[in-house]
């Protein structure tokens, strides 16, 4: 069935001289977030040892990013279509590298939680921005193909680098300067994106409702915390009522869409259902897949003894399988289906991570080398493919508010992946056996443990950081299967979602 929002493909513009260049910009934008969200991981142990978070506070210092940018995506992404996706993109740029450095000089977890929060706020500028660009950089459906899967490759090649820089710098440096790296990309990217991007806006945007924004940051944030709270400590009244806050405030927000002759996102977006199946299949394998990510870093510095370089390499393959398969998702989706390349790189993501329930604290790296590598080349070929559908399924005034709505599945699965599959981590490990004496703080986190054996005595901090470890590893095995159950879900889903899906074939 053919869309009615389908735009014309092979009319509505001619390629653009200078194209790639202004492409080139967009990717640092994309490496600047990616770096930033990689290296938090690799810098978690010396934050927790520096910082001395709760086991609470610490997972709010993974996700409240994610939290606030989930909440603040729809809004930032119409505001760009009304005011210029270059403005706000330059604009946030600048914003994301001064906070940078807020994070850097964090000195107690309350404060780098805020900074955290205050990051989201810049970053949800950014994601939204360079996918509404390249939708209107590059008109020709093929070229656009390749450009997005540059984008995702980038995005990949972040995951890479981000852990490898951060690893050398936690090795020389203290942990603050893992966020200071953002200044020198967020610097380019301003300074040569002002000369080399074009300016694109929607001609006739209508006003920005200031009431569908906070509708939409209230429903989001408050359904996302009452998902948190209901993980970690149960379902009591106070994760209730936030939950039916936000359930309230987006029922209001819908309801407000549809009345609004411009709205901030326009709901008939999802009645194509490829829009919807490819919106979907991203909320959930981020989803399985975040918990996973945030805690691998910790098993292979903390579990493994590895250091934080060594640490970053280690996840090398990840990236390496995500960066090849993005940049030929677009031909090999065109060759056979849309559905069977999304449902097979999320089969292979799936199968991957059931591999890792097997894990224990001296799997050696072949095995997990691998899993990572089928982890990276499912994602590159299911994140750039239904990236190209979301764009290609929209007119082009509407890039950045669809956008939008593939960064918020992105960003809502990992604040909702972390905690809900971070809570079984954590969860599991507080029940660990210690031996009598040991302090309270180690029973927050595996870091804290590791923090409390340095001032016992050796037999005893021996016995107890094997039993923490244990702990840790029997969660994180848990959440991996957990997360293979929602990726071959989501797998058989998009099969049927994705049903008669085609990318554009273009010119």
């Amino acid at each position: 069935m053919t869309s009615t929002l389908r735009p014309a493909t092979t009319t509505e513009a001619v390629k653009r001289p200078g194209r790639w260049l202004a492409l080139s910009v967009l990717v640092l934008a994309v490496l600047l977030v990616a770096v930033d969200a990689t290296v938090l991981g690799l810098a978690t142990p010396y934050i927790s040892e520096d910082l001395e978070p709760t086991g609470t506070q610490l997972l709010w210092i993974g996700d409240v990013y994610s939290f606030v940018i989930a909440g603040l995506l729809v809004s930032m992404g119409s505001l760009g279509d009304r005011i210029g996706r270059k403005r706000i993109l330059l604009l946030g740029a600048t914003a994301f590298g001064a906070i940078s450095v807020l994070n850097a000089y964090a000195t107690t977890p309350e404060l780098m939680i805020l900074a955290r929060a205050l990051l989201g706020v810049a970053g949800a500028t950014l994601m939204p921005a360079t996918l509404a660009l390249i939708r209107n950089i590059f008109p020709d459906p093929r070229e656009r193909s390749l450009a997005v899967g540059i984008w995702g490759a980038t995005a990949s090649a972040g995951t890479a680098v981000g852990p490898i820089v951060g690893g050398f710098l936690l090795e020389h440096f203290w942990w603050g300067s893992v966020f200071l790296i953002n200044l020198p990309v967020m610097a380019v990217l301003v300074l040569v994106g002002i000369k080399l991007l074009p300016e694109s806006r929607n001609p006739n945007p209508g006003p920005w409702d200031m009431t569908s924004v906070a509708l939409s940051l209230v429903g989001m944030i408050a359904v996302v915390y009452a998902v948190k709270e209901a993980a970690s400590h149960g379902v009591t009244w106070e994760p209730l009522a936030a939950g039916l806050l936000g359930a309230v405030a987006l029922y209001a927000f819908v309801r407000r869409q549809l009345t609004l002759p411009t709205p901030l996102l326009d709901m008939r977006l999802f009645r194509n259902r490829g829009f919807s199946g490819a919106v979907l299949a991203d909320l959930l394998t981020i989803l399985g897949l975040s918990g996973l990510v945030f805690f691998l870093s910790q098993y292979l510095q903390l579990v493994q003894g590895r250091p934080p370089l060594e640490a970053g390499l280690a996840e090398l393959p990840a990236a390496v399988g995500a960066v090849a398969a993005g940049l030929v998702a677009g031909t090999v989706a065109r060759r056979y289906s849309v559905r069977a390349v999304v449902s097979g790189g999320l089969a292979a993501i799936g199968l991957a991570l059931a591999s890792l329930t097997l894990l224990d604290q001296s799997t050696g790296y072949p095995v997990l080398g691998a899993a990572l590598l089928v982890v990276g080349v499912g994602a590159g070929f299911s994140f750039t493919v239904t990236s190209d559908v979301i764009l290609s399924s929209v007119p082009k005034e509407q890039a950045g508010a669809a956008s939008a709505v593939s960064e918020t599945a992105y960003e809502l699965g990992a604040a909702l992946g972390i905690a809900v599959l971070g809570s079984i981590v954590t969860g599991v490990y507080r029940g660990f056996a210690a031996p009598t004496g040991t302090p309270t703080g180690a029973h927050e986190s595996l870091g804290g443990a590791v923090e409390a054996a340095a001032g016992m005595p050796t037999r005893q901090a021996q016995g107890m950081l094997t039993a923490a470890r244990e702990a840790f590893v029997d969660g994180l095995a848990i959440a991996a299967g957990a997360g293979a159950v929602v990726l071959l879900a989501t797998a058989a889903a998009a099969w049927f979602m994705l049903r008669n899906q085609r990318l554009d074939k273009g010119f």
